[in-house]
């Protein structure tokens, strides 16, 4: 399926449009096509899915399984399903906003939330398959702590009013229904009203969050098109001593899942560019990425947002450093 649409987006880029390919205009026009068109199909059909499975859901039992005791380990496994989901960060915005809607505490959502963009079973399979297990391994271990630990520092502060309070709005009303003594069955509906009310949640959130998924994909593909191809390796060379964090600094105002991004990695180590730096630079484009916090900043207030933006930042520069002393 994504084969086919490249070839049509090509064709209509590269042949109707008569744009050259080599060009840093063809580039971006076609990246920007491309991906909207992708990301808004898997939206489209991501937040429906979710929507429809969790209708078969109590968000009531979900909260009791997720119990405050049981926060620690609710990061651990939310934080284990992010690698096993191979979502880019703009597919798990929808995800991270039915957990919370479902009752699911802002700490363990947040595991999920930096976990699933930053280590999944494809990136696993690339980078073992081009730098080795040992790598892939130390990137496993430290996309899994900064998740764990992010997700546990966020819960801990109690930021739940720092949320938009439209994604709120359900489990309030549920809550406001228990109080009164009123049970909601959301079990007992057809599978027809299922569907009904799953496509009016997903054409609402689509409102809310398409055009700052538009916005996202627009400033990834100027960056795409117009960033020189060695960028990195003038400004983050081994010899920098702040090259870390010069690196996380040029990663966030780009756009790509990890997948897309371990090819040019690769290309960086062999280089010269420290094992750290490369890796602190993946880090910062799938789960840190500016286009990533456009589309978070619908969802999230701006404090929550910042604290959000301040752990993540400090925990992949730290991760970086120490891989270089390390390896």
């Amino acid at each position: 399926m994504a084969d086919i649409l490249q070839e049509l987006v090509n064709y209509l880029t590269f042949v109707l449009m008569g744009l050259n390919p080599a060009s840093a205009l063809g580039s971006a026009i076609n990246f920007f096509i491309y991906d909207t068109i992708k990301i808004l199909i898997l939206l489209t059909v991501i937040i429906f899915l979710i929507s429809y499975f969790r209708s078969y859901i109590s968000p009531t039992k979900v909260r009791k399984v997720l119990a405050k005791r049981n926060e620690y380990l609710g990061n651990i496994v939310a934080a284990l399903i992010g690698i096993v989901t191979p979502f880019c960060s703009c597919s798990a915005v929808p995800l991270f906003i039915g957990f919370v809607e479902s009752g699911v505490p802002l700490g363990v959502t947040f595991s999920f939330l930096i976990a699933s963009p930053m280590v999944n079973e494809i990136a696993i399979i690339l980078l073992w398959g081009m730098l080795g297990w040992q790598i892939t391994a130390l990137y496993i271990i430290s996309g899994l702590i900064i998740a764990i630990v992010a997700g546990i520092i966020i819960g801990r502060l109690k930021l739940e009013g720092e949320v938009e309070s439209y994604v709120y709005d359900m489990i309030n009303k549920i809550k406001e229904a228990e109080k009164a003594g009123i049970t909601i069955e959301e079990e007992k509906q057809t599978p027809k009203e299922r569907a009904i009310s799953s496509k009016d949640y997903t054409v609402d959130l689509l409102k809310k969050v398409g055009p700052y998924v538009v916005i996202a994909i627009g400033i990834g593909a100027i960056i795409h098109g117009y960033a020189p191809a060695d960028f990195l390796l003038k400004y983050a060379g081994p010899n920098n001593p702040l090259a870390v964090p010069i690196a996380v600094l040029i990663g966030v105002p780009l756009y790509s899942n990890a997948a897309g991004i371990i090819p040019l990695v690769a290309v960086f180590i062999e280089k010269g560019i420290p094992i750290g730096t490369a890796l602190a630079f993946m880090m910062a484009v799938t789960a840190l990425s500016f286009p990533e916090m456009i589309i978070l900043r619908k969802v999230l207030k701006p404090k929550l947002l910042g604290i959000f933006i301040g752990i993540l930042a400090v925990s992949i520069v730290t991760i970086g450093y120490l891989f270089n002393a390390i390896i």
